[in-house]
């Protein structure tokens, strides 16, 4: 974090990078000093409610973080910056997008948890947007126009208030990680699901918290003991959620997700819910994941935008790869026969222990399919089959085959990429066919 004076002093002279969280009301002046340099501003967490006029003079900036502010509109400057191409004002007041608003190289825009009811026809010009986050606001639909933008691979539209999903998203030939639960269409699924999910009520007084082991938007996850009715102590892990909207959506749809999902090898086991907690806070008990599990990469950064950043040195045998590949492709399938789309199927939601054991997590993105329109269910899964075939890419990338016949493994794996891969998603094998095939291969 960098400061008023520093940049007053012309400390910063030069600098690519700036970000200021000191309580300011107005835009500083002062950054115009660094228009020859600066690629990207961080102004969160402040208390601005507009940006000056002549924004475009940062000839530069590619990257601006404007969120937890008091915007009321999305800036109408922005759209005169033509370097621009990430914009985020997540968790303003904004309630209005004009078209001129938008920057004309977009690739990737957060406007998670505002007020926005309706986005404007010109997003469909905006032809390079790869990664659209709409979660926590007011929209009851979406532009038909947003079907023009055919580079588009991650779009979030939860907790909204959608009635239907757009015939034309499914189509989209580059999608393949989407969440929509928290509209009114997907609700009733959503209940559906947990009501025929059985699941064992933990009572509060019998779990005791530990350390914590983890925490993301959703929620916080502790090590725990839980006592059990004969006496003995079963350790586990306690994941208790906040209320708040996250990039993906509602942590209760996650909650519901998590329960339906069942039981399987390659998923978290759910134990059971917290039951009487004395804030009346929704937790899950969870089965405590061996602390050898890693994450397999981490998520994607400002400049990959939708692929994950893997370590330099990230490779396998084939054999691993395989075995990792298989389950993951296997939890995905039961998913899909649970009616839930997992929504966020990357290697950074990944767990693996490094010889090819791997954990499928995080349903933050998580929703269900619609349980009475099995042709759109078919064609939302096959959305899913894109992101398992760029998993899988990754994998084979990092492959280190021993052998003429794991070559031609590889060949196989090669082929199966391209079919989950193809623009035209109908085409795709859905996620069962996958999996048959991996362990064909």
């Amino acid at each position: 974090m960098n400061t008023m004076d520093q940049l007053r002093s012309g400390q910063l002279a030069g600098a690519r990078r700036l970000a200021l969280r000191c309580g300011l009301t107005e835009f500083p002046r002062e950054i115009f000093g660094l228009a020859d340099t600066l690629e990207e501003l961080d102004l969160s967490g402040n208390d601005l409610s507009a940006l000056p006029e002549d924004l475009a003079r940062l000839h530069r900036l590619r990257v601006l973080f404007c969120s937890n502010n008091r915007f009321t509109e999305l800036p109408a400057a922005l759209g005169r910056c033509g370097s621009l191409d990430m914009v985020g004002f997540k968790a303003n007041r904004i309630r209005t997008v004009p078209a001129e608003a938008l920057p004309p190289a977009l690739r990737w825009l957060i406007l998670t948890d505002n007020q926005i009811d309706a986005l404007p026809s010109a997003i469909g010009r905006c032809t390079r947007l790869q990664k659209l986050m709409l979660a926590g606001n007011r929209l009851q639909a979406l532009p038909a126009e947003l079907a023009a933008c055919r580079a588009l691979e991650l779009l979030r539209m939860s907790a909204n208030r959608l009635e239907a999903l757009p015939d034309w998203l499914p189509a989209l030939p580059r999608l393949a990680w989407l969440a929509f639960a928290g509209n009114p269409f997907d609700d009733r699924a959503e209940t559906a699901a947990v009501e025929a999910a059985a699941i064992a009520a933990v009572e509060w007084r019998r779990l005791s918290l530990h350390d914590k082991l983890g925490e993301g938007a959703s929620g916080v996850i502790h090590r725990a003991d839980w006592a059990q009715q004969d006496g003995s102590v079963r350790p586990v892990a306690v994941k208790l959620f906040k209320g708040a909207v996250t990039s993906d959506g509602w942590p209760h749809s996650e909650m519901a997700a998590c329960i339906a999902a069942g039981a399987h090898p390659n998923l978290i086991a759910v134990e059971g819910r917290v039951q009487d907690h004395p804030e009346g806070t929704s937790g899950l008990v969870l089965a405590l994941v061996d602390p050898r599990f890693r994450n397999l990469a981490g998520p994607p950064s400002l400049g990959s935008c939708t692929r994950d950043m893997y370590a330099e040195d990230a490779a396998w045998p084939l054999a691993t790869a395989r075995r990792l590949a298989c389950g993951i492709a296997s939890a995905a399938a039961q998913l899909h026969a649970h009616g839930i789309l997992h929504g966020d199927l990357y290697a950074h939601n990944i767990l693996w222990d490094g010889e090819g054991n791997g954990l499928l997590g995080d349903f933050g993105a998580a929703s269900f399919l619609p349980p009475d329109e099995p042709d759109q269910a078919m064609a939302l899964q096959r959305i899913e089959a894109r992101a398992f075939g760029l998993l899988l890419e990754e994998l084979r990338s990092r492959c280190q085959p021993a052998d003429d016949s794991e070559h031609a493994t590889l060949e196989r794996w090669a082929d199966l990429q391209a079919r989950c891969t193809q623009p035209e998603a109908g085409a795709r094998p859905l996620l069962a066919e996958i999996a048959a095939a991996l362990a064909a291969a």
